[in-house]
């Protein structure tokens, strides 16, 4: 089954200038194939007893279960919080292309995850 590998990360960061540049880095590492950088939403959760409100920036990364590990430990370098948010979920259905273009662009190259990476249309 083509799916199989193939994984939905999500996460959140507090500024739209932090979620581009995690995006645009984790592209041209082949951690991930596609990164969506969402709209600011608001959270709501409870951190050390208290209850928090704040605005974040979802993050939908595309990605295989090969590169999860890696993808983590990039996540987790450059993330912000102490306790980021990083859920991994299995994509079990999806169209064949989509899911094959996926592994085909997360398979891992000599660049390095600290390379300059610009995105088109994106102002840092």
């Amino acid at each position: 089954m083509v799916g199989r590998d193939t994984l939905l990360v999500m996460t959140t960061l507090p500024d739209a200038g932090t979620a581009r540049e995690i995006a645009a880095a984790l592209v041209a590492s082949r951690l991930a194939a596609c990164v969506s950088v969402q709209p600011a939403c608001l959270s709501v959760y409870r951190w050390e007893g208290a209850i928090e409100q704040s605005q974040e920036v979802p993050l939908m990364i595309k990605t295989t279960s090969g590169r999860y590990p890696a993808l983590e430990a990039e996540l987790r370098r450059r993330h912000p919080y102490a306790l980021p948010e990083i859920i991994a979920i299995p994509v079990t259905h999806g169209l064949p292309a989509y899911m094959e273009w996926v592994v085909s662009e997360t398979i891992a190259e000599d660049v390095g995850l600290n390379d300059e990476v610009s995105m088109p249309g994106v102002q840092p």
